[in-house]
């Protein structure tokens, strides 16, 4: 099968019989096999039921229900474990996104050898409130990640077979999936510039709170993919540094006594000058992280995906 298309979809129920008609007509016009995965997020509009009326309709369009609404991420992954297409196209369903820029998505994909295509939406019609938080966190993404992408959160994006079928996503993670598949070992990413289309059914599910949540995935993401199989070197460089500092100080302080006793001049005892607490609580918390270093390298040399790697090619 040449391309799977997977739709992850929130009370979306009058979108979709013209976008799946829309993908269908791309498809058949340029001879690909397809199939297109609808993947109903718990919605509590008449979506499920639209859903099995179009696949009377078009064999090609498979869906999977939600009981609950579990987001965008786990949408995307249980939809992404259904596909079998060689290239797989992911976008929304509320006609934001458009299905002719599908063969050049996926032209590029097989002539280019990428591993993922990320649609860079130029040109928005997202009010202000949207598009300024926005291109804060792109700049923030990309200055954390080093991939050079305007637009990471764009639901328009292109992949591998092989990329949807390595990497895993949840939570909100589905913002962060260059940053996942780069970690993973697929460097081949590169950027498109599509269309944004002002939306023409329903409500936007954006709100301000996934702001939040998404740069915190941010700084999970950096830190798992950095120092996830080696955790003692990130807590325990840190907990050495803090409590050297600490040992320095106090040391500092106690020679300082010393010196003033042995000139007869006034001095203050240890526990009456700030920089004593101060080195105690250095120590304390140095003490803390490298003991938390340790834990999680034993977890870490414990877990059963302890030595599972990415083989690309193997010849025997």
């Amino acid at each position: 099968m040449d391309i799977s298309v997977v739709v992850p979809l929130y009370n979306e129920d009058e979108s979709l019989p013209e976008l799946t008609s829309w993908i269908a007509q791309v498809m058949t016009a340029n001879n690909f096999s397809y199939e297109i995965v609808l993947v109903d997020d718990g919605s509590t509009d008449r979506s499920w039921e639209v859903i099995e009326e179009l696949r009377i309709q078009n064999p090609a369009i498979k869906g999977i229900k939600f009981r609950r609404n579990y987001g965008k991420s786990a949408a995307l992954n249980v939809g992404f474990e259904a596909t079998q297409g060689d290239v797989i196209i992911t976008m929304d369903a509320d006609l934001q996104d458009s299905p002719d820029e599908i063969p050049e998505l996926y032209r590029r994909i097989k002539e280019e050898k990428l591993d993922l295509i990320s649609g860079w939406k130029k040109k928005r019609y997202d009010p202000i409130t949207k598009t300024v938080p926005t291109k804060l966190f792109n700049a923030a993404t990309r200055k954390m990640s080093g991939i050079q992408l305007n637009d990471f959160n764009c639901g328009l994006k292109a992949y591998r077979s092989d990329v949807v079928k390595t990497i895993e996503v949840y939570g909100e993670m589905h913002r962060y999936i260059p940053v996942i598949a780069k970690w993973a070992g697929f460097s081949k990413i590169a950027e498109q510039v599509v269309e944004h289309r002002a939306r023409k059914y329903g409500t936007t599910k954006f709100g301000f709170s996934r702001f939040i949540n998404g740069f915190l995935d941010l700084l999970s993401i950096f830190f798992v993919g950095k120092f996830g199989k080696r955790p003692m070197h990130f807590f325990g460089s840190l907990g050495v540094l803090s409590f050297f500092i600490g040992i320095i100080f106090s040391l500092y302080i106690l020679a300082e006594k010393q010196y003033l006793i042995w000139k007869e001049l006034p001095y203050r005892d240890v526990t009456q000058q700030p920089l004593f607490y101060l080195s105690l609580v250095a120590i304390v918390v140095g003490s803390q992280m490298f003991l938390a270093g340790f834990i999680a390298e034993l977890l870490s040399r414990n877990a059963p995906e302890r030595n599972q790697y990415l083989i690309e090619k193997e010849l025997k």
